[in-house]
């Protein structure tokens, strides 16, 4: 199986995912700020800052899924316990925008979401609970006493 590619693809992916989410709050910040936009009352730029934060935050968490299928990738070795709970969390939200995205954006958001989604999780069955770096190697022969 070819897993360092993968896992490679999908650290690419999310590195390109990871300022497309910063930059879609951004305009989505821009609109609440220019119809001063609120919620219930609440101020304005209140909300400005909650859309800017939430954008930072997504593009923070994106790079930092994206580093661990990088190391995973790189090292050749399935991530640490938060590295695959941060990718399994990755999944988890690609899959819940997905079915969101497919009612209100239309099926090419919902395409490039459940594909990304799929390399996150081919990322995470390629380095599951049975690999081992070399597990495919024939073992050697113990030496005779």
């Amino acid at each position: 199986m070819a897993r360092r590619p993968i896992a490679l693809v999908t650290a690419a992916v999310l590195f390109l995912e990871a300022p497309g989410i910063v930059a879609i709050n951004a305009v989505m910040a821009g609109f609440v700020e220019a119809q001063s936009m609120s919620l219930d009352g609440m101020d304005p730029d209140a909300m400005v800052a909650g859309t800017w934060g939430l954008g930072i935050a997504s593009g923070a968490a994106l790079a930092l899924c994206a580093l661990v299928a990088l190391l995973a990738g790189v090292r050749d070795r399935r991530p640490g316990r938060f590295g695959r709970a941060l990718l399994i969390g990755c999944a988890i939200v690609h899959g819940v925008l997905g079915a969101v995205a497919v009612a209100l954006l239309g099926w090419e958001a919902f395409a490039f979401l459940v594909t990304v989604l799929g390399l996150v999780v081919l990322t995470l069955v390629a380095y599951g609970e049975g690999y081992e770096k070399g597990a495919g190697a024939p073992e050697e022969a113990p030496a005779s006493a």
